[in-house]
């Protein structure tokens, strides 16, 4: 007697479904930070973005999981994303058919949404050479496009040894640390958001770009309470430099952070990131993630002098209403002028218009 073939869905998550949602991701090894099911509240009550969180079960036994952030305006289009604001994201799944069953509902919910395009912060499907082939041939573009030439992420193992991870730094910018120590820099834990957000929208500004809505940094905080802290960086009393820090498995993410004009000069930078460094080795985190970064910028070459090597980072695309690659970053030509100006902005007025920009920058 054969028994009853088994049953695959895929369906909303629910609040219900948190807790086995992150412990699926805790366990998958593609599994992520990104990945969390914190990100649906962030998205949704911090920038207010559309979200759509797909599992996949097989029998009532959970297989997969996709989470996706409609992030949609008229300066810069329309997409499906796994997952916006984030450096990683797409499915996880434990077999092809699950793989297979959360492509399809990612794919036909940009369709019924009517988006540019679908993006995965992933390498495409293992098995799309079929429309690779027919892209080659001329008879049509592949069901998934790749870019790999916009971002590098930048990772290194650390020791629980100090002096281990101090000299694993390159000599001139082991020395900027040992300036910035001498020159009295203290690391402070803040609870609240408050200093973090005005130096780090000092920060973007003087690059260029608009600033975050402090909520956004305060429900990060809320959600992700027992997997972040901010690390600030004091001279004399007043604060230079600060990092909201991400923490997942055994890997510590530095993610967002920005300092002052007066940081540069006491090496508050090296020291910030020393000190994360340190501290996540003593609590017994291993792997230091310096997070994404785009060839030729400045933070691309400090992650170098730190002695972090760059691995360049595959997304993948599954065009819509487009017919090339969106290319919407601060290196793209089209958008020089905009960065130009808003370096000129007063601060207080950055503060205003920022955030109704940078909620659609995913």
């Amino acid at each position: 007697m054969h028994g009853l073939p088994s049953l695959m869905t895929v369906r909303d998550m629910q609040p219900a479904d948190s807790a086995r949602w992150d412990a699926y991701v805790e366990g998958h090894p593609q599994g992520s930070f990104f990945h969390l099911a914190g990100w649906r509240t962030v998205l949704g009550e911090g920038l207010g973005h559309r979200t759509f969180y797909a599992l996949a079960e097989r029998d009532g036994v959970l297989t997969g999981v996709l989470p996706l952030t409609q992030v949609r305006s008229r300066l810069f289009g329309n997409a499906l994303i796994s997952n916006a604001f984030c450096v990683s994201g797409g499915p996880l799944a434990s077999d092809r058919e699950s793989r297979e069953a959360l492509d399809s509902y990612a794919v036909s919910l940009a369709e019924r949404l009517n988006v540019d395009y679908l993006e995965y912060r992933c390498p495409p499907p293992p098995d799309d050479a079929a429309g690779q082939a027919q892209a080659a041939t001329g008879h049509g573009k592949p069901a998934w496009q790749v870019r790999g030439d916009l971002y590098a992420v930048f990772r290194r193992d650390i020791d629980p040894d100090p002096e281990v991870n101090m000299k694993a730094i390159p000599r001139k910018q082991r020395a900027m640390v040992r300036k910035g120590l001498k020159a009295g820099l203290v690391g402070e834990t803040d609870e609240g958001v408050d200093r973090l957000h005005h130096i780090y929208a000092i920060s973007v500004r003087n690059l260029g770009t608009p600033v975050f809505p402090k909520r956004y940094f305060r429900v990060l905080r809320q959600v992700f309470a027992g997997r972040s802290d901010i690390l600030t960086v004091v001279h004399d009393g007043e604060a230079i430099a600060s990092v909201l820090n991400f923490y997942f498995r055994d890997v510590v993410l530095p993610y967002y952070g920005g300092a002052t004009l007066a940081a540069r000069e006491l090496a508050a930078n090296d020291v910030m990131y020393w000190e994360v460094m340190r501290r996540a080795a003593e609590r017994g985190y291993r792997l230091f993630d310096f997070g994404r970064s785009k060839a030729g910028t400045g933070a691309y070459a400090f992650k170098k002098h730190w002695g972090f090597e760059p691995e360049p980072l595959i997304y993948s695309y599954h065009l819509h209403r487009l017919s090339a690659l969106p290319n919407l970053n601060p290196t793209n030509p089209k958008y020089r002028s905009m960065i130009a100006l808003w370096r000129r902005l007063p601060l207080p007025v950055s503060k205003v218009l920022g955030p109704l920009l940078a909620r659609n920058l995913g």
